[in-house]
């Protein structure tokens, strides 16, 4: 093995990277876009579908932040699945996690083409898709640090956009401010048939895009090998998570239902947009365009490092081409990154030849693998505490083992829930699917 290949991943992420990493994985298009669809299906209850999810994707969070720091040295928290359930779950992780990025990657391009169409109505669709990759994909083969400042950026507009809706709902409020004949106050949000108007069956549909709006947080787990001091930096990343659900995800539901009627946020378009401009704000739907449009790449730029990261893992066990382990010499995975990017090329295609529903189909079987994602953390973290019962003293996972078997539980039953949904129905037979061929393969590669 050459120098090159014995060259380990560096540590190039910052305090501040890693935080907006863990940020900008919390923040996407499933707050931006799928958020209308959410309100539509729970009414103001939608507030507590939020804080549910959010608080067992703590738990989730807090299991992987425990797992990866009982060894930095380890690559990525595939690397953790694979010594405590084994080589075949890692195998099965390590490509079903491979997939959950590359799906979600191809619903944003998607999405990418449909927002430059705002500002070029007559360029075509898959113009936008094929220049992002291209661009995301040469800065990721710079160095990871690029890639991390990329992202802080990308999450610092996020955050912006919402912090000011927030803001502007807050004064508002407390001005009393009125809009189209309406007072802005606490009490709209039972105004319209009560805080759960849809009923239980309503608030329970809500959990496919709210769980949709979480997906990616994990990320975090796939920069251990390359951040300057993990045991500082990824424990503070995962215990601000409460902090930004708060803020980000339930705040930002707040001011929308007391300024605009969720009865009367469509799905068609972001409720930030409608919001936006039913307060008068010049310029409202370019602004909240552009921001959208940065979810999108920073959920793209965020898959290109993932996928790039799991397949490096991959190859390092031995589940993939060696090829996909080797380094440049700046220590970037660029063989496994040019793969996962030359993948994303299809999404061009599927521009021409795939009807609209196919969006729909990607998300939801992202969303799905996700879900089996985190079950396969917080399974491999049971194991790490039976196997460690100290655990790691300066950051264990709260309420263990109780609070790890309750979070298993409710991501299986929002699996349950999703076979109830005619758009999840199909996605999650192919999860299910995917899920056993891998297994299956993984003896045919032994």
């Amino acid at each position: 093995m050459d120098e090159q290949q014995q060259q380990k991943l560096k540590r190039s992420l910052k305090s501040r990277h890693v935080t907006m990493i863990a940020i900008g994985g919390a923040i996407g298009t499933g707050l931006f876009l799928g958020s209308g669809k959410a309100i539509q299906q729970a009414g103001p209850a939608i507030i507590l579908s939020y804080l549910i999810v959010g608080i067992f994707c703590f738990f989730m969070m807090r299991a992987l932040g425990e797992l990866i720091l009982a060894d930095t040295s380890k690559h990525s928290f595939i690397d953790s699945v694979k010594e405590y359930l084994g080589d075949r779950m890692e195998f099965v992780a390590g490509w079903m996690y491979w997939a959950c990025w590359l799906t979600l990657a191809m619903a944003d391009l998607t999405a990418t083409g449909i927002y430059l169409k705002y500002w070029f109505p007559s360029m075509p669709q898959w113009v936008g898709p094929l220049s992002i990759v291209v661009l995301l994909m040469l800065v990721n083969m710079v160095n990871v640090g690029l890639f991390g400042e990329l992202e802080s950026w990308f999450s610092m507009i996020k955050v912006l956009a919402i912090i000011v809706l927030i803001v502007i709902g807050a004064v508002m409020l407390l001005m009393h401010s009125h809009i189209d004949n309406r007072t802005v106050e606490l009490s709209n949000l039972v105004n319209h048939g009560g805080f759960f108007p849809t009923g239980p069956m309503g608030f329970l549909m809500s959990f496919q895009m709210v769980v949709f709006a979480f997906v990616g947080i994990e990320m975090v787990g796939l920069t251990a090998g390359e951040t300057k001091d993990p045991q500082k930096d990824i424990p503070k990343a995962i215990n601000t998570l409460p902090v930004r659900i708060g803020l980000f995800y339930i705040g930002s539901m707040i001011a929308m239902m007391v300024i605009y009627p969720w009865t009367q946020i469509k799905t068609t378009s972001s409720p930030f947009v409608q919001v936006f401009a039913a307060i008068g704000i010049p310029g409202a739907a370019g602004i909240i365009n552009f921001v959208v449009l940065t979810a999108a790449m920073s959920a793209t730029n965020s898959a290109i490092f993932s996928t790039s990261r799991s397949l490096y893992s991959l190859a390092q066990s031995g589940n993939a081409p060696k090829r996909f382990g080797e380094l440049s010499a700046k220590a970037v995975p660029n063989h496994a990154l040019t793969f996962s990017s030359l993948i994303l090329f299809i999404t061009v295609i599927l521009n021409y030849i795939m009807p609209a529903g196919i969006f729909d189909v990607i998300a939801g079987i992202s969303t799905i693998t996700f879900i089996f994602t985190w079950i396969i953390i917080l399974a491999a973290h049971i194991k790490y505490r039976q196997r460690n019962p100290k655990g790691v003293s300066y950051f264990k996972m709260p309420g263990f083992p109780v609070t790890s078997w309750l979070t298993i539980i409710f991501f299986l039953a929002v699996l349950v829930i999703l076979l109830f949904i005619d758009s999840t129905r199909i996605p999650l037979i192919l999860s299910v699917i995917i899920f056993a061929l891998l297994a299956w393969g993984y003896g045919l590669k032994k």
